[in-house]
């Protein structure tokens, strides 16, 4: 199913931040009661407290409102200084694992995605509320392990970037599929082994 092209701001009333947070929550409290296929609108509008109509000028339809529930989740990732790149990704990598292990995190995103594979404009959602919102965390590492001398720095803005969105592919696509598809632990031992390979790889790409 398409989802429709984003509602438009009402006028007048500003919109309510304290409101969009009970929204949000009411979302994940009902994807972990109800789960993707019976979570509607009007039973998120119940637990938040507010009317139907607030959401559906704010969102849409459940696709959009359910990326931005998930979404809000990885906005509390934080790339901890660890001392080492290597420690600073694991504490990252390990704080993602843990997130997608919330049955709020699992059942919204593989909800969403599966969605997505048949509507364009929820798949650049997801990419501008969740992938784009999150690469913050490869830009901030790259630049301290630049800076402590443990990477290279790229002259070429281009082929940073690029360098970000590979990064971004390869610990996002690792986790989510050991966590989310392989329903395999995420734990520290793997968090290590993973990072070990990973810089690896980013050792060899160095010039």
């Amino acid at each position: 199913m398409q989802s429709r092209s984003p509602a438009p701001r009402a006028s007048g009333r500003p919109r309510s931040a304290e409101a969009d947070a009970a929204i949000l929550a009411a979302t994940r409290e009902a994807l972990v009661e109800l789960g993707w296929s019976k979570l509607t609108l009007g039973d998120v509008a119940t637990r938040a407290g507010v009317a139907k109509t607030t959401l559906y000028r704010r969102w849409a339809g459940k696709n959009e409102l359910v990326v931005d529930a998930v979404a809000e989740l990885f906005d509390a990732l934080e790339l901890p200084d660890r001392g080492t790149l290597a420690a600073d990704i694991e504490g990252v990598v390990l704080q993602f694992a843990r997130i997608l292990a919330r049955p709020e995190a699992k059942s919204g995103l593989m909800a969403v995605v599966a969605e997505a594979t048949r509507d364009d404009a929820l798949r650049e959602r997801i990419r501008c509320s969740i992938v784009e919102r999150q690469k913050r965390l490869v830009l901030a590492g790259r630049a301290r392990a630049e800076a402590r001398g443990e990477l290279p720095l790229e002259s070429d803005p281009a082929e940073a970037a690029r360098t970000v969105d590979l990064i971004f592919d390869v610990v996002a696509g690792a986790v989510v599929h050991r966590t989310l598809v392989s329903a395999e632990p995420a734990d520290e031992a793997w968090v290590h082994s993973f990072t070990r390979v990973l810089l690896l790889g980013l050792a060899g790409a160095a010039p």
